[in-house]
């Protein structure tokens, strides 16, 4: 007896199908059926691909105080060199303008010190100390520089009362503590949090 009702047909494996409607069934389980993707084909490394991987490569394996390092060795002989073949004396040409770049460049960081100081902005370490830098080259190149008499005299009052103590100012900046407001400061915050708010009495 063959079973067209509720037995398992074997050939298709659904029970209670017929011919017809197996076919049926595979058509549309064979439209429907996912499509394999194929994979990204990769392109192969180039030579400009595989030297930029070796050239980050040597990016990271070089470290900055290794260049620092190398950098002052060399210039130790460099300063022989200077101190055999530069002359003495010398006439150089837009005296004037080097000096007041100078002293430009050291307004600008006195100003923007002070100004991101009083913000409370941390980075006033930076300008203060490229301006401590600026204000020893000054008095350095200035006192070096005077000729013998008033204004070698003037040279060192001013780097004495002046641009060193200025220098050291800002050294004592860049390398202190930052200035913490009463705004910043995190214990002045939870005590507000903590502390309930005073209604205003009436009389």
């Amino acid at each position: 007896m063959t079973d067209t009702g509720g037995g398992a047909d074997k050939a298709g494996g659904v029970p209670g199908t017929t011919g017809r409607a197996r076919k049926e069934i595979r058509a549309m389980t064979t439209l429907f059926a996912p499509t394999p993707t194929a994979a990204p084909a990769t392109a192969p490394a180039g030579p400009t691909t595989a030297r930029k991987a070796r050239f980050a490569l040597l990016l990271r394996r070089i470290r900055p105080e290794s260049v620092l390092l190398a950098s002052g060795a060399a210039l130790v002989p460099w300063l022989y060199v200077l101190a055999r073949t530069v002359p003495s004396t010398a006439q150089v040409g837009h005296w004037n303008a080097a000096w007041v770049g100078l002293d430009a460049l050291e307004a600008l960081g006195l100003l923007s010190t002070a100004a991101l100081r009083r913000r409370g902005d941390d980075r006033h370490r930076l300008t203060a100390a490229a301006t401590g830098a600026l204000l020893v080259v000054d008095a350095w190149f200035d006192t070096v520089t005077a000729a013998p008499g008033g204004e070698l005299a003037v040279a060192v009052a001013m780097a004495a009362c002046a641009e060193l103590p200025l220098a050291a100012l800002c050294t004592a900046l860049a390398l202190g503590r930052g200035r913490r407001t009463v705004r910043d400061d995190p214990r002045l915050t939870l005590a507000r949090r903590l502390t309930p708010a005073r209604r205003p009495t009436t009389e």
